[in-house]
């Protein structure tokens, strides 16, 4: 049969946003690509999956609607925790891309933010928008198995559910060991469960376009001379919180670091940048940070952002090797 005569596959993808954040995060700081995901790339794989797997030709492949749902902080704690131009960035992008967003505030327990309410809300519109506007394929990028009511649902109206899910381990802003993994329940009640990290990993190593379109073009950062580090003025140690230093990168491994700070290395990670990009630091550059506290109560640099390297003379060099931490990237 001529794919042409097929009726147009109308498609709604639905994007669980804090779940999409972490996989783009995934491959910006830790994977080799070292680029974050192309929303519009995105789309264009997801039309060519749908078309591959109904059987059509691409151009009756088309996305009518796209939904991101996430928790959000308020403008002022945004500010206060120098995420507003981030959040206003995301949504610039999310607007051009014609992505309909859908923010509920995070709630504050135990002393710490929580995102509650975004699966129910997700899977309310899902459905209803899935009956409404008659989608063919509803694509789903979760992993989380409160998904799966919605998914037993949309198999009774039928609508197909195309799942993308990635199965990958990494570290945390805290350092903290993670894996992601998508629910199986997800995986077995799906029509066409995907699985991302191997169709990338693949695409990327044999050079297809279609993959490689999926990542936003960064040009490569400059190769930064490595400037030998200088014994830091003033004291020692690194100063009560919210002390403001200047000192030298020692050590750089997939979106963290540690600052040269004697006695012990200060670590940071690319969600204590205050401005610039984590992913154009080299070792042996200068930055200025705040000394902070973190999750163990120790000490560690935060609001980091590159500088000019200070002048200097002869007597101020010191080996950086005699104060490396036990805790440097390469003993992780």
């Amino acid at each position: 049969m001529n794919q042409m005569n097929s009726p147009l596959i109308r498609i709604g993808v639905f994007y669980d946003g804090n779940y999409f954040l972490k996989i783009s995060d995934y491959y910006y700081f830790q994977h080799d690509r070292k680029a974050r995901i192309s929303l519009e790339g995105l789309h264009e794989f997801i039309r060519h999956q749908v078309a591959e797997e109904e059987d059509v030709d691409v151009r009756l492949s088309q996305i009518i609607d796209a939904h991101f749902f996430r928790g959000r902080l308020s403008a002022t704690e945004a500010r206060d925790k120098d995420r507003l131009f981030h959040d206003r960035l995301l949504d610039d992008i999310l607007m051009n891309m014609g992505i309909q967003t859908h923010y509920m505030p995070l709630k504050t327990r135990d002393g710490r933010l929580q995102e509650k309410g975004i699966d129910v809300w997700l899977s309310l519109e899902a459905l209803e928008l899935a009956i409404h506007k008659s989608f063919d394929v509803v694509v789903l990028i979760a992993g989380d198995s409160d998904y799966a009511p919605l998914i037993k649902k949309l198999n009774t109206v039928g609508t197909r559910v195309m799942l993308l899910n990635w199965d990958f381990k990494y570290t945390d802003f805290k350092g903290e060991n993670r894996v992601t993994r998508a629910s199986q329940q997800l995986l077995d009640q799906s029509t066409y469960p995907v699985q991302m990290h191997d169709i990338i990993d693949q695409g990327l190593n044999s050079g297809d376009e279609l993959i490689d379109a999926m990542f936003v073009n960064t040009p490569e950062p400059a190769a930064y001379p490595t400037v030998k580090p200088v014994r830091p003025t003033g004291p020692t140690a690194a100063g009560p919180v919210g002390t403001v230093g200047i000192s030298t990168i020692k050590n750089l491994k997939n979106g963290f670091g540690f600052v040269v700070m004697p006695p012990n290395n200060l670590f940071f990670s690319y969600a204590d940048m205050a401005e610039g990009d984590f992913n154009e630091l080299r070792e042996g550059d200068w930055v200025e940070f705040t000394v902070g506290r973190n999750h163990r109560d120790e000490d560690c640099a935060r609001n980091v952002r590159k500088v000019e390297a200070p002048e200097m003379d002869e007597n101020d060099e010191y080996d950086q090797h005699e104060h490396e931490s036990a805790d440097s990237p390469e003993r992780l």
